[in-house]
Formats: structure tokens, sequence, C-alpha cells
């Protein structure tokens, strides 16, 4: 029986003509062969399976051809040749440094390199994996590849150029071998599916093309495996089984989902998935993918950047068409960070099913301007209870204002609209804003601050701020952004309110305090080292007066709170409804007793003592946590 040979080494290009996908590199190899110039040293370094081992065999044998033809290929036929092809030729040696990298097998080269070609004009040494080599056994080498005989070549092979010494690259001339299209993948493949008497989709080719990712050695290889698999008829169903490659169908089926809202059919077909034994890092990255494909399906001039085959490139563009832009620009953002969060989370599928949910609601917020450079996070209610079901919780929510005189009146238009599902989603919320927005709370309803010590008015009882508990801020879990998207649905829902009070209202240090840390908890992830020093310090208002003062410890720290004075006075001002909140700043003396300072403290302290540190840090973008 004939000895089988796998199609990566039994079409193994003989030919520069036959080199698939790096035609400026063998034009380049070519005309130095055809003018004679030829360099005593090269390096081809590049990806796997590309092509760098089989150049510089065709390189080393056209060479010492003694016959090339016109267009710079070697004959075949000279005796040169002929013992190559036999692999039998004196001239041409080749190394695998991966298992020959000391010092003294580097002086066993050094000494063969002396001996003139018995054959033909040169020897050619070809080692392979060069940057096995250790740093002695480069060092070794480096005289002799600077000044070799003129009878000897090198070419130096590598998939880590990195690791290569920069004496050594100097002294090399350097080809960067690229990865190979999709495309020219495909057609190889089909080339070699002809050969072979095997018929194959040309889908199924695109998908071993994209598995491959750039290698023809691996496409090949998972050729092999899939025509073992099939008996001779590749078929894109096939292939997609044997690799365990995720449809494009679902992706698809997901996107329809997405784009009518409808969270359940998409949660049932990512549990379909994780059934067929898909990991979610793999899924989530396919359905990056897919939104990366669309967005280029959509227009005309980035079509070719859209690497599938014809029947599925129709899809993507009818699919495409249906998809509005700011849809996929936040999609492909919600799905990155949930790539990127993926390894660090505990809870894997809740996380995918978080992106999930908040990609299928997506299309319901409207278009806020974003552009896809901050998609929300909030998550919506996926399953909405009968208006019937809701009605007690808002009659219960109503009778629960002491004073109806203040309530606001978003409840009242709420209830109107008990048929409409949206308003009854804002009807669970009314409660809460209603309480937070009042401009006059009661003394009866809310939490009075405590004073200085001194007996009040029943006037001055009602002019004082109340500190409000968190539970009634309505602070989102996936947004603490102050309530805000809370408020606003209250906003538009509700007559226009006065937000300030006709006279400021009383303050205490409790008040002061308690909305100094919740300005600090609402700073966005950029200011993580300010809000972790705000959330250290406290505020010290002076006596008897609306003005109070931040002591810090260094004059860098100063200079950030002096900064931040106007949005946090204003901040301050709206939240404690005092129109003479004010805010002063003061590096503490030396004798002055103050907090014990963390790991931003000591960092500032030090750069005041070293101005590198500083400068270290803002050339890089560093942050300290």
């Amino acid at each position: 029986m004939e000895n089988y040979i796998v199609s990566a080494r039994k079409y193994r290009p003989s030919t520069f003509e036959s080199v698939v996908g790096q035609r400026a590199l063998t034009t380049t190899l070519k005309n130095a062969i055809a003018t004679q110039k030829l360099a005593h040293a090269y390096l081809f370094c590049g990806p796997r399976g590309v092509g760098k081992t089989t150049c510089a065999r065709i390189f080393a044998k056209t060479i010492n051809c003694m016959t090339p033809t016109a267009d710079g290929e070697a004959c075949n036929q000279c005796e040169s040749c002929v013992a190559f092809n036999e692999q039998r030729s004196y001239n041409i040696h080749e190394l695998d440094a991966a298992s020959n990298n000391s010092v003294d097998d580097i002086r066993q080269l050094v000494e063969q390199v002396r001996i003139p070609p018995q054959i033909g004009k040169y020897k050619v040494y070809i080692i392979d994996e060069v940057h096995m080599l250790s740093a002695s056994a480069f060092n070794a080498f480096l005289k002799t590849l600077e000044e070799p005989p003129r009878h000897a070549i090198f070419i130096l092979a590598t998939t880590e150029k990195h690791k290569i010494l920069p004496t050594i690259l100097s002294r090399c001339q350097i080809y960067d071998f690229n990865r190979i299209s999709v495309e020219d993948t495909v057609n190889h493949l089909s080339y070699v599916a002809s050969k072979e008497a095997i018929t194959a989709e040309p889908e199924a080719l695109n998908v071993i093309a994209l598995k491959a990712d750039g290698g023809m050695r691996d496409a090949l290889s998972i050729f092999d495996q899939v025509v073992s698999f099939t008996g001779g008829n590749i078929t894109y169903k096939s292939v997609i089984d044997n690799l365990n490659v995720l449809d494009y169908e679902y992706y698809f089926r997901l996107t329809d989902c997405f784009l009518e809202n409808k969270v359940s059919d998409a949660l049932l077909l990512f549990n379909d998935i994780l059934n067929k034994g898909f990991d979610g890092s793999h899924f989530i990255t396919g359905l990056s993918s897919h939104f990366r494909d669309l967005l280029v399906a959509k227009d005309a001039v980035t079509l070719p950047l859209l690497e599938v085959g014809a029947s599925i490139r129709q899809r993507y563009q009818e699919q495409a068409q249906k998809c509005p832009l700011p849809f996929l620009y936040r999609a492909m953002k919600l799905c990155n960070e949930c790539d990127l969060n993926y390894r660090i989370s505990k809870n894997k599928r809740l996380l995918v099913e978080l992106t999930l949910i908040q990609v299928a609601q997506l299309t319901t917020e409207g278009d806020d301007g974003s552009g896809g450079r901050s998609p929300k996070k909030t998550i919506k209610p996926v399953f909405t209870q009968p208006a019937a079901a809701q009605q007690p919780q808002v009659a219960s929510a109503t009778s629960a204002q002491q004073n109806p005189v203040h309530s606001s009146p978003s409840s009242t238009t709420s209830t109107q609209a008990v048929g409409n599902a949206n308003a009854a989603r804002q009807q669970q919320a009314t409660p809460a804003v209603s309480q937070h927005v009042s401009p006059y709370p009661n003394a009866t309803s809310s939490a009075p601050s405590q004073g200085a010590g001194a007996p009040q008015t029943v006037r001055e009882e009602q002019r004082k701020v109340p500190v409000m508990k968190m539970s009634s801020l309505g602070v989102s879990i996936k947004n603490p952004q102050r309530g805000q998207e809370t408020q606003n649905t209250a906003a538009t829902a509700a007559p226009k309110v006065q937000m300030q009070p006709e006279e400021d209202l009383i303050f205490n240090d409790r008040d002061l305090n308690y909305y100094w840390q919740e300005y600090a908890a609402q700073l966005p992830k950029e200011q993580d080292a300010l809000m972790k020093r705000m959330q250290m310090l406290r505020p010290a208002l002076f006596k008897n007066s609306t003005t109070f003062e931040v002591v810090v410890d260094n004059e860098m720290a100063a200079k950030d709170f002096t900064a931040l004075i106007p949005e946090l006075q204003e901040y301050l001002r709206g939240r404690l409804r005092n129109s003479q909140v004010a805010m002063k700043v003061r590096v503490s003396e030396a004798a002055e007793t103050i907090r014990p300072v963390g790991r931003v403290e000591k960092f500032q302290m030090m750069a005041q003592k070293n101005q590198a540190l500083m400068q270290l840090k803002e050339e890089f973008g560093l942050e300290l946590y």
C-alpha cells in the first residue's frame, strides 16, 4: 500500500511562482538572483505556516541551479537541482536551532562554513527557529555572520523576531512574511481539492481558512482532518460540526432578537449554544465579530473587509440594512467590555446574559446622541406584570404620602396610563422619586438633621434639609449616577417643579458629610484616586456659617481640590438646598494632627520630594489604586 503523505507536504511549493500569498517577497528574491546581488545573510520572519522555510529552500536551490529559466526559477533538471530534490545535496544544510542551540553546535557550523561547495556556487545554511539559540551561541555566531566566506550564505528563519539580538538583526536583510489572506487560502484549498477529486462547498473552505488564521500549513492540516471526517464530500455543516465552530445562523437569529427587543428569545438561544458545548468566551468573541462584520457590510466602501463566503455575504448585507449605526456601535462596545471582564468574572454565564439583556434593550432607549461612545448600562424590566396587579402598589404608595399637596404629580400621570406598559414601569419608580424631588420636605415624613444643640422653632425644623437614606435615593445597581435616569423619567412625566426653594435651608456637618460622600461615590472610574481621597476626608463646617473647610496634607492635593471647587460647590448647593454653600481648601500645618495617609497620600508626598515620579505618572498615564 502506498504511503500516505499529508497535503501540507505533498503540495509544498517547489518554485517561487507556486508560493501562496507572498508575491512581494518572492519577486524581490527572484530579482536579486537575476541581478546577482545576493546578500550574505537573510532573516525570514513571520507567523507559523506562511512559507518561511519553504522560500528558504527554493531560494537555496535556485541560486545553485546551473541553468535557471528565463523567469528566474530553478530548472529542476541539472545535477544540483536533482540532488536537492532527492535530498542528497551537500551544498544546502538545514539546522534546527531549537535542538542545536549551544555554543558547541555553532562552532561546528563555523568549521563547516570554511569548506567550499563541490557542485554549484554557494553553500547555503538554513537555520530554523533561530530565536532559540542561547545568548552565548549568538555571540559565537556574530563574527562568522558578519564576514562569512564568499561561497557561504545564511538564511535564518524565526517566528519571534523580537527575541533575536539587535547585533544579529543588523547583519541580515530582513524579510517579513505576511499572514495569508482568507481569499488566497480558499483558492489554494480549492486547487488541492480538485487535484484530490474532492468536492467542497466554498462556505466550508471559507470556515477552514478562517480557522487557520493566516497559516497555510494549518489550513491544509484542517483540510485533511475534514476530508477524513466527511469521506471526500466537504459541506459547511460537516465543517462546523467537526471543527466545533459556532454557526453563523445563531448570530443572525440573535441579532434579529436584539432588533425586536426579544430578551427571552435571546437568552434561550444562548442556553442552546451552551448546551452544544460552546464556551461563553468563544460565544461573546464571535458575537463581537458578527457586529463588526455587520458594520463593514453596511457600507459598500468597507465591504471588502468582510471575509466570508458569497452566500453568507448576501445575508450580512441584508441584515446590516436593518441595524442602525448607533445600535452597532453600542453593541460592539458592550460585547467588548464583556469579553474583557469574562476572565475575572466568577459568574461567567450571568455576565454574558446581562450583556445580552443590555444589547436587546439598546433600540428601546432611542438615539441620545452618544454615537456609541458610552452605551447606557441600565437594565429595564424584562417581564412586565399586568396593569391590574400593579394598581394596588400605586395606591399604597400614594396613600403613604403624608402631605398630598406636596406630592409629585407624576403618580397621577402614571395612574391615568394604566393600559400603557411603559407608564406602568415608570409607576414603580414614582414613590422614591417624588420623595426625593419634593422641594419642601415635611418634618413628619423626613428624618430631621441633628443640630448643634440649641432648641429650635418649628419653622427652623421645617427648613432643615433631611439626610436621605440610600434606599430613597433611587440609585441604580448598574449605573450609580445619583439616580439620574429615575429623576429624568419623573421630570418628563410631571409638570415643571421649582427645584430651588425661595429661601435657603439649614444644614449641619452630618448633612454636609453625607452629600460629600455621595458626590465622591458618583465620580467616574478614571478619577478613582480622587474618589478614594474624598472618602477619607471629612469636611469641617465653620460655626454659624455655610462655609466649610477641607484640610489636606500637601500642596498637590490642595491643587486638585481647588480645581474641583466650582463643580463640587454647585453640586452641594443643589443637594443641601442652600445657595450660600462655599468651600475652602487648606494645607495642614506641620504640628496639626491629620488623618493617617493612605497610598495616594504617600505617593504625593514622595512626588513632592522627587518630581521625576510625577513625570513618570504623567508620561505613562498611570493611575494609583
